[in-house]
């Protein structure tokens, strides 16, 4: 790991990025703090509730149901859709994955959107928002704290990626500025709907205390952090099958529980690519989704890279 400058204050040569108020970052730190300790409370209690007890079935589908909705809302829609604009599809579907993304509870969607963008253009990078390669000396020490921060420490920057600099084609989407705005309506949706559906399959309080911690807590306290060692993980441990412009790794572990996301090194190497996974080994679930909706005909214009453009990066 080579050793950087400390991150300034300001990052003048970087493209769309603010500084946050004092008052903002106050507001922003309390709130990321609540929503990376509030899960691990919920996974805490879960354990407790269910010592003895055991897990239910209904508990069990809520939380891998409302795991794989809220999940592929990242991947697919967050990810693939709105930010590389991989494929195309009518503006309802648009809509579906743009709420399930934000009911995955990592950030509104034109907000995740332009700091995915941004993580692109200066990929391990200083302008990188998460890089685990910035700013850190070398050594074993560098390592965990370039991890840590890639992993989370990164939420409670200063630095603010500009909307209107980087997603500037979403903020004229009237139809994702409205999700975009429905955002704390839908931070109280991913918890609620758990519950009440617990509540009512069991038709029991004791049911949807359940659903709540287990399709809620839990299943937000997972799906954040498989998401954050995207971050983090694949830029440091894996493999580097494809010639790419920073230290993307190709994880077979994260792939499998981040839809495919895992396949990291593959995916920084064509980034428009709605198939992250491009050997036909490597398992997408999320190119699956993709590719079962244009047998549907609900995704079209899907860009893959061509032959010659895989042989081109190729390294083994």
């Amino acid at each position: 790991m080579s050793a950087v400058t400390s991150r300034p204050e300001s990052v003048p040569t970087v493209r769309g990025v603010e500084m946050a108020s004092p008052r903002a970052l106050r507001w922003q730190r309390l709130s990321i703090l609540l929503i990376v300790t509030l899960p691990l409370v919920g996974v805490g209690a879960a354990l407790w509730y269910g010592w003895g007890r055991g897990v239910s079935a209904v508990d069990v589908g809520l939380l891998v149901g409302f795991y794989a909705f809220t999940g592929l809302g990242i991947t697919v829609g967050f990810h693939r859709l709105l930010t590389h604009q991989s494929f195309r599809v009518p503006q309802w579907v648009r809509v579906l994955f743009a709420v399930a993304g934000s009911m995955a509870i990592q950030g509104a969607v034109i907000d995740w959107v332009a700091t995915h963008r941004r993580h692109h253009a200066y990929s391990d990078r200083p302008g990188d928002p998460h890089s685990p390669h910035v700013d850190f000396e070398d050594g074993f020490r560098g390592l965990l704290k370039g991890l840590w921060f890639s992993h989370t420490g990164w939420l409670f920057s200063p630095e603010t990626t500009v909307q209107e600099a980087w997603a500037p084609d979403l903020l004229k989407d009237r139809a994702i500025v409205r999700v975009n705005r429905a955002f704390p309506w839908l931070l109280l949706a991913t918890f609620a709907l758990p519950a009440v559906l617990g509540g009512l399959l069991t038709m029991s309080f004791a049911g949807a205390l359940t659903g709540f911690l287990w399709g809620g807590l839990v299943r937000i306290f997972l799906l954040h952090h498989v998401t954050w060692s995207i971050n983090s993980i694949c830029h440091v441990f894996g493999t580097r099958p494809w010639a790419a412009h920073d230290e993307s790794r190709n994880n077979p572990v994260m792939a499998l529980l981040g839809f495919g996301e895992g396949w990291h090194n593959g995916h920084h190497a064509f980034p428009a690519s709605a198939r992250h996974g491009l050997r036909w080994w490597e398992f997408d679930i999320s190119w699956v989704v993709i590719r079962t909706m244009q047998v549907l005909r609900l995704a079209r214009d899907i860009k893959l890279p061509t032959t010659t453009q895989l042989e081109r990066r190729t390294r083994t």
